[in-house]
């Protein structure tokens, strides 16, 4: 009995302490955890069942079996100097592995290091003879006895970037950023040559260093921060040559055998750059951006000494010499004109002279008549913008806003080199109003409108004006844009949150009898719903729904390519939509026992709604044509579809140790025919000689489990 009492009595002791102290202590408690945080490594093993060409694209598990789990986040504090010691480790045991590891001392000097590494699977299936993939010099597969066996190959590409960083306070309030990154950009990709249907490989061998060095001034109404950044761009690969087995050697101009494709060139680009701020009063600030960059690309061309029938032209110079002067001053101005009142400003001025010098690169070697040259591109664009946003009673606040662009561009000199229409200035306005509210304690809104007109100066023609003057080119068309925008936040009740977000935008491209081809009209549609739900201190469930749609609808024409006779129109609605679910849970069982689900459900359709008109003109008599005994059809839809479930349970072992589950399955699945013929058969290039074929896996179904333990520590 007097056990019971004294039980009584202490429990009623701890309960009036704890009301006293508790907060104090929780308090010591979160600052001793971000003075002193919890370290942790994860070790584990998992395995996919099998194959996932679409879904194994980037995440380094494309391939069926078993992969390591490895993580670590493990950060040490020394009391004495207060510098930081840190390493982050993710995916580990997998081949997209990033890592990164940092000495810092706060206001002082610091150093980091990391690496990651970026994988990029092709998600096709290739079954070629093609020799040499991955080299310069490759080998197509050729006619009857020269035919190279056929067999499966996967290209992908791989990314390996390695970055360094110094940091160091030189004086008071000024700090010294250094950053230097190195990628090394290895693997293939599918390639193709311009002459002849026959399918390649590109290699991909490449470095690309950046160099960034910026010097910060940080005062009480003055911040400053000035500097360097240089970028530099080796191949180490220039020029492929492709090779048909069997066939005559050197072959023709038209025909060259081998016949050579160049590689990307290298090039360097060099920046320096002022960025400031000044606090002319606590209400009103002004920024200031400069910016000069210089890119250049003066390697020798690698088609240089080649001989006959691949020979140079023999007036083009050695290289391009190309370079490209980037000009930028920006200034901006924000003031609280009143309490109510907040006006925002910008100026900005951005000009891009190319200053590349005008060569033929392809000509006659007996008339000394260039034929083909070099196109530099140099532009100017004048933009500006004002904002104003008003506190209006009743909780309301009002938002307006303009922006205007004016781009005055230089055009190609070589009328027979242009094929579309061009402008040399471009002018855009947009006008935005916007309103919100905050309705109540538990219902926040606002909703946006814009409006944007594009037009520009009388259109340049291009040659053979006729026919390539009736297009309306997409990117300087005349567009009248109107779009809205409406989001609600609802909170009733602590247990319950929903965000809501509709979107909606509409394009009218001007267009005139005589231009009446291009993009007619577009649209695009989102909406999409976020809730969450706490059934309980300790199980949520959180759920989401979106639904996105995209539409343009362009007017084409078809004439002979030899008499130039108008022989088809066709009238294109071309749309894209998207769909996708998903539902979550997380709980828990007692204080060891973690457990959550997702479920994720994803469709994606592409139409091609196309109506053709046959003019009864020219030598085209039908809309599909037909060819080996098949006749070709309208282009069906396309639909993707992703259904995907991730559960897992963590169980604590003991106070730092906790072994967690991971069970997924994913089924993925596709009609899409873009490597397909007309009767659903692979894509074969060429006929009797390279016989590649490719194609895309319809399905897909794959299972994982996985098994980890993870430990913490101080």
């Amino acid at each position: 009995m007097n056990n019971i009492n004294s039980a009584f009595r202490l429990s009623a002791l701890a309960t009036a302490l704890l009301a006293i102290y508790g907060p104090a202590a929780a308090d010591d408690a979160e600052i001793r955890q971000l003075s002193q945080p919890d370290s942790s490594v994860s070790v584990g093993l998992g395995h996919w069942n099998d194959d996932r060409f679409q879904q194994g694209i980037y995440d380094g598990m494309r391939s069926r079996g078993f992969y390591g789990l490895i993580d670590a986040d493990i950060r040490k504090r020394d009391e004495a100097s207060g510098t930081w010691y840190t390493f982050e480790g993710e995916r580990l045991g997998l081949d997209t592995r990033r890592f990164r590891g940092e000495v810092l001392q706060q206001g002082n000097i610091g150093a980091s290091v990391s690496y990651s590494r970026i994988d990029r699977d092709n998600p096709l299936q290739i079954h070629t003879g093609l020799q040499g993939i991955g080299h310069e010099n490759m080998t197509i597969s050729g006619s009857g006895a020269n035919a190279l066996p056929l067999r499966n190959v996967g290209l992908g590409v791989q990314r390996d970037l390695l970055q360094a960083g110094f940091y160091k306070n030189l004086m008071r309030d000024v700090d010294l950023k250094v950053s230097f990154k190195n990628e090394e950009k290895d693997g293939t990709r599918n390639w193709g040559m311009g002459s002849n249907p026959y399918f390649l490989v590109e290699p991909i061998d490449s470095t690309t260093r950046q160099l960034d060095v910026t010097v910060e001034y940080t005062g009480e109404r003055l911040q400053l921060a000035g500097g360097y950044a240089g970028s530099w761009y080796g191949n180490h690969d220039s020029l492929v040559m492709a090779t048909i087995k069997g066939a005559a050697q050197p072959g023709s101009v038209s025909s060259p055998n081998p016949t050579p494709l160049t590689l990307p060139l290298d090039n360097e680009a060099h920046q320096f750059f002022i960025n400031a701020g000044y606090s002319f009063t606590p209400s009103t600030r002004a920024t200031l951006k400069l910016q000069r960059s210089v890119a250049t690309q003066d390697e020798n061309l690698p088609t240089w000494n080649l001989a006959a029938p691949n020979n140079r032209f023999v007036d083009a110079p050695r290289s391009l010499d190309g370079k490209i002067v980037n000009s930028l001053v920006e200034l901006g101005l924000t003031s609280r004109a009143t309490s109510d009142l907040t006006l925002n400003g910008m100026l900005r001025y951005y000009d891009s002279d190319d200053r590349t010098p005008i060569a033929g690169f392809v000509g006659s070697n007996t008339t000394h008549v260039a034929t083909v040259h070099d196109t530099p591109f140099s532009y100017t664009t004048k933009s500006g913008k004002f904002e104003a946003s008003y506190r209006l009673p009743e909780r309301f606040k009002l938002i307006a806003g303009v922006d205007v662009k004016d781009q005055d561009r230089s055009v190609n000199k070589f009328i027979n080199e242009r094929y579309v229409p061009y402008r040399e200035q471009i002018d855009e306005t947009t006008y935005r109003l916007q309103l919100r509210r905050s309705m109540s304690d538990t219902l926040n809104g606002s909703v946006t409108y814009l409006y944007s007109k594009r037009d520009g100066s009388s259109y340049v023609p291009p040659q053979e004006a006729d026919i390539f003057n009736l297009i309306n080119p997409l990117h300087l068309a005349d567009r009248t844009r109107n779009k809205w925008r409406l989001s609600l936040d609802w909170a009733p009740v602590n247990a319950f949150n929903l965000q809501f977000n509709v979107e909606d935008a509409q394009d009218e491209y001007g267009h005139k009898d005589e231009r009446p081809y291009g993009l007619r009209d577009g649209r695009a549609t989102l909406v999409s719903v976020d809730a969450r739900y706490s059934l309980s201190d300790v199980w949520q469930l959180t759920g989401w729904l979106s639904h996105d749609m995209t539409r343009a609808r362009q007017l084409a024409g078809r004439w002979d390519r030899t008499t130039l006779v108008f022989e088809m129109e066709k009238d294109a609605v071309l749309k894209d939509k998207g769909d996708s679910v998903g539902l979550g849970l997380r709980g828990g069982f007692g204080e060891k026992v973690k457990v959550g689900a997702d479920v994720q459900w994803t469709r994606t359709r592409s139409f091609y709604d196309e109506t053709a008109t046959l003019s009864g003109l020219g030598g085209l008599q039908a809309i599909y044509p037909t060819s080996a005994g098949v006749t070709a059809v309208p282009l069906p839809d396309i639909e993707n579809k992703l259904v995907r479930i991730s559960m897992f349970a963590k169980y604590a072992v003991t106070k730092d140790a906790d072994v967690r589950l991971d069970l997924i399955h994913e089924q993925w699945k596709t009609d899409d025919w873009t490597w397909s013929f007309a009767d659903g058969s692979p894509f074969t290039y060429g006929t009797t000689v390279d016989r590649t074929s490719v194609s895309i896996k319809p399905k897909e179904n794959a299972n994982f489990i996985g098994m980890r333990y993870i430990v913490r520590f101080q």
